[in-house]
Parts: structure tokens; C-alpha cells; sequence
């Protein structure tokens, strides 16, 4: 099986055919709505958080929000259909959370985007979910992961998902791959190659993103959405404590499976880490729509979805060589 990673691959452009980058298209339909760029923060902890999913809604970017705060989630569905923006929630598959469906159900309380936030996404824990809320709430739009192999992807779609989230451990604040020995890292672009070729759903490319060109090589691949975690971390507005060591300052990054989130130390994928601070999230967001408008124009195309035919050679590991 031929197996790469973000690194390893170089895109090979097209003739240009817009004047200037500013005429490419970024924009994505997923699910109900239109979105300005193809990105999604991380449903965690220290990349989301209420003020943050009303910014992200207000200005024309999808949200996911996460599910660590589960009592929280009615209030939050209730506040941001008050303020006209749509809801994107996450649950998981304990017993609970079937009971929060229910409430949902009977207070008319329904958000547009639903997450079935799950490490390993392959389950019939997961299917069984699927199946209650696509019975219980046949409106919303549900993205069930995560998953890594296109067995997975094909039976999550089948089973009444909307959209799917590739990625097993890929992601910085995750060692998934150390503790298990399974996952998709060091090889997460194959891994959405490959589920693509089953994919008749969309897929979100969960994990793995380093620079603002692996969104590019992430819709090449397949992926309609990519999940961001730590580019996306460390903003004025992101959660997570600001701290300064020797004149630089930081903030706190942690993964949803780590030590932190868990608060204790049992069945921990996930580790905690500093990011840099980088300022506005507006700012970053503006560079990532800008590098993706040049993206498309390399492409030869005018739209997002032209850069998905383009050619692609493996270079493997070498294009940071001699910088």
C-alpha cells in the first residue's frame, strides 16, 4: 500500500487562468450552510468555546463545539438560534447522551450539526447512535468519527451519517500512536485517500495540519472540511492560559484524551503542550483563505473544487530540505 503524509507530497500546478488570487472561490456547501473556507477548528477544549462558536458563526465560518461540558449543551443551542446563528454540537455514545437527545426532542430544541465525537469511530456503539438520532432528529446534519480505513467510512455512511471525520492520532497533542501502536499519523494523507475512493458522503480531514498548504493537500485528497487544532490554538480569543517564558509568550494546547481533560491519569492518548501566541484569529483565518485563493490559482482553477484533479508526486520528507 503506498503510504505518505503531508510532508512528503508537492501538488503540480496548472496554468493560471484568473488575474488575481483575489477572484478564487474558498468557499464550501457542507450540510445546510455555505462556509468561507473549508476549515473547522478542533472541537477541544483550548481551540473552543462559546464566544468563540458565536465569532465563528457570526463571520461565516463553521464551528464545531465541543462536549466536555455536556449540561451546557440546551442553553448553547438555545442562545445561538436566539441570536439567528446555527448550532453545531458534539455528544458522545454513553447512556446519557441518549437521554440528551431525547430532551432535544422534546423541547424543539434541534441544532443544524451534530458530532458524534468518538476516539475510534469504527463501533457499533457509534452506529447505534447514528441510528437514534437520525430517527430522533432526521434534520440535523450528522458528522460521525473518527475513522481511518475505508471499511469504516462505508459502513458509518451506510449506517445514516452525513458527513465523516478521518483521522486516528494524527493530531499534535496526541500519542494515540505511541500508546496503541494503531492510528493514521505519519500516514494520515493516504488515510483520506483512501477512505475518499468509498466516500459518497463528505469527509472532514481531522489532524495532521502543520502549514496553511496542507488544507490545499487536504482537499486534493478528498476532504471536503479540515479540522484544525493546534494552527488554531493560541489566539487572543482561543481558551487556555497565556504564559510567558523567557520574554515569548504562549498558551496552553491539550488533547481531548489527555491527563488535563480527562482529569486523571487513565487511558491517556493525549498530552498537554504550549503553542505559540499568534495574535487574532481573524488574522490567521485571512492568511488561511489567502494561501488557499493561491492554492486554487496554482491549480488552474477558479474554485475550491479544482484543485481535487490536480497532479501529485511523492517527494518524501524533502520539502523542507535546504531551508
Amino acid at each position: 500500500m503506498e503510504v505518505f503524509d503531508y510532508e512528503d507530497i508537492q501538488l503540480v500546478p496548472n496554468k493560471c487562468i484568473i488575474k488575481s488570487r483575489s477572484d478564487a472561490d474558498t468557499s464550501i456547501k457542507f450540510g445546510p450552510k455555505t462556509f468561507k473556507i473549508p476549515v473547522v477548528p478542533a472541537n477541544m477544549e483550548t481551540v473552543m468555546n462559546e464566544p468563540l462558536a458565536i465569532w465563528f458563526a457570526q463571520n461565516g465560518y463553521f464551528y464545531i463545539m465541543h462536549r466536555f461540558q455536556p449540561e451546557t449543551r440546551g442553553a448553547f443551542i438555545k442562545k445561538m438560534h436566539s441570536l439567528n446563528l446555527f448550532a453545531s454540537i458534539s455528544v458522545g455514545i454513553k447512556d446519557d447522551e441518549y437521554k440528551f437527545i431525547d430532551e432535544l426532542v422534546a423541547e424543539d430544541n434541534k441544532p443544524e450539526y451534530i458530532t458524534i465525537d468518538v476516539a475510534h469511530g469504527h463501533s457499533d456503539w457509534v452506529i447505534k447512535m447514528i441510528h437514534y438520532i437520525k430517527e430522533k432528529l432526521p434534520d440535523s446534519f450528522l458528522i460521525a468519527g473518527n475513522l481511518g480505513t475505508p471499511e469504516a467510512v462505508r459502513e458509518i455512511e451506510n449506517a445514516g451519517a452525513d458527513a465523516t471525520k478521518i483521522g486516528i492520532g494524527p493530531g499534535k497533542a496526541c500519542i494515540t500512536k505511541l500508546k496503541t501502536g494503531f492510528g493514521t499519523g505519519g500516514w494520515q494523507l493516504a488515510a483520506l485517500r483512501l477512505c475518499s475512493k468509498a466516500a459518497r458522503k463528505p469527509m472532514i480531514a481531522d489532524g495532521g495540519i502543520r502549514y496553511n498548504g496542507d488544507i490545499a493537500k487536504s482537499v486534493r485528497f478528498g476532504a471536503s472540511m479540515v479540522m484544525i487544532g493546534s494552527l488554531l490554538a493560541g489566539h487572543e480569543e482561543s481558551p487556555g492560559n497565556m504564559l510567558t517564558i523567557d520574554g515569548k509568550q504562549y498558551k496552553q494546547y491539550w488533547g481531548s484524551a489527555s491527563e488535563r481533560q480527562k482529569g486523571a491519569y487513565r487511558n491517556v492518548e493525549g498530552r498537554q503542550m504550549l503553542v505559540p501566541f499568534r495574535g487574532k484569529i481573524s488574522d490567521t483565518l485571512n492568511e488561511m483563505q489567502q494561501d488557499l485563493q493561491s492554492s486554487i490559482s496554482y491549480a488552474g482553477g477558479k474554485e475550491l473544487k479544482d484543485i481535487r484533479t490536480v497532479d501529485y508526486v511523492i517527494v518524501k520528507n524533502s520539502i523542507l530540505n535546504g531551508d
